[in-house]
């Protein structure tokens, strides 16, 4: 990674709350163009590290950079160019759609002339164009969110700072948002992106940055991550029938390989020799009548991924903030 790509740098980053260690000596650098999730879960030091970075909370030891400006003596230069969505919306129930993002506009000292048209075009961008005159409070999460990155856009960043961009948003809500997030990225600008989902860092970002507790366990793409779990093969058969049969007779064939009932009529083979696995399921369907409906190769997932990098349970990352 060349140093004119580097836009964030961070080196023993570390935040304290009185006895609490909330970033713990945390160093990485997020390449220019790249989506960066930092993924972990509540707690973790995501919301911390981004209120450091981006000038809201001083750290209390290490250092960090954005854009080549020090965080510390030069974050005013640096928020000329960052864009940051809060968690938590920080735009005005009682204003129309149009009306905050002027106001945004106004506030990032965006010049007057150019304000209405850079406006209307991010309305557009973001599909709201049609409730432009509609109060903030009367949109849906899904659209609320949306609004809140548009605002965020409103001066042309070259970074993005995204606090859980899609927590709380239903399916479809979250995937539409998801698809905006890899528009943006396509439009060049950096993403610096927290999340407690495995699969939106799974689909969203370039590198992961894995966080527990307040320290950085692993960096890395969610292909690289995923291959650290691949150590044994995992192949998946569909059976026309209840498996118990086809279970009794595998269990003792695979010396070295685990036999393991994944649904009603799927039977899972952890490790052993491929080839003489589908060779050995074959001739025993054959020989038995049975019906083997599709065979699969299992690859590991970012969960597999994460349990094994950290040795925590994934039910940690789907608990919400307070307990939820």
């Amino acid at each position: 990674m060349n140093n004119k790509d580097i836009v964030i740098q961070a080196a023993d980053l570390t935040k304290f709350y009185g006895e609490i260690l909330a970033v713990d000596h945390i160093s990485f650098e997020v390449e220019r163009g790249e989506i960066f999730g930092f993924l972990g879960p509540n707690g973790a030091g995501k919301t911390t590290t981004i209120r450091i970075l981006t000038g809201l909370s001083q750290p209390t030891d290490g250092k960090a950079s954005v854009l080549a400006f020090d965080i510390n003596s030069r974050i005013v230069e640096a928020k000329r160019h960052i864009g940051v969505v809060p968690e938590i919306s920080n735009l005005y129930d009682e204003l129309s759609a149009i009306d905050n993002l002027l106001f945004m506009a106004q506030l990032y000292g965006v010049p007057r002339p150019q304000r209405r048209k850079r406006v209307e075009e991010l309305l557009k961008t973001f599909g709201l164009y049609e409730r432009k005159d509609s109060p903030f409070r009367t949109f849906s999460r899904g659209m609320k969110r949306a609004l809140t990155i548009a605002a965020a856009l409103i001066h042309n960043p070259k970074i993005l700072f995204l606090d859980e961009p899609t927590v709380g948003l239903d399916v479809v809500a979250a995937r539409s948002l998801r698809n905006l997030i890899a528009n943006l990225r396509q439009q060049g600008i950096t993403i610096f992106l927290t999340t407690h989902y495995l699969e939106e860092a799974d689909l969203l970002c370039d590198r992961v940055a894995i966080l527990v507790k307040g320290r950085i366990i692993k960096i890395d793409s969610p292909e690289a991550l995923k291959a650290t779990a691949e150590e044994k093969s995992v192949i998946e058969f569909s059976v026309e029938r209840e498996i118990s049969e086809l279970m009794e007779n595998l269990s003792n064939k695979f010396p070295g390989a685990k036999v393991v009932a994944a649904e009603q009529n799927k039977v899972r083979i952890y490790g052993g020799i491929p080839a003489d696995i589908y060779d050995n399921v074959f001739r025993f369907a054959k020989y038995k009548g049975i019906e083997i409906q599709s065979v699969n190769s299992i690859k590991p997932s970012l969960e597999d991924a994460f349990i094994k990098i950290t040795g925590l349970s994934p039910i940690v990352m789907t608990m919400e903030k307070g307990g939820r």
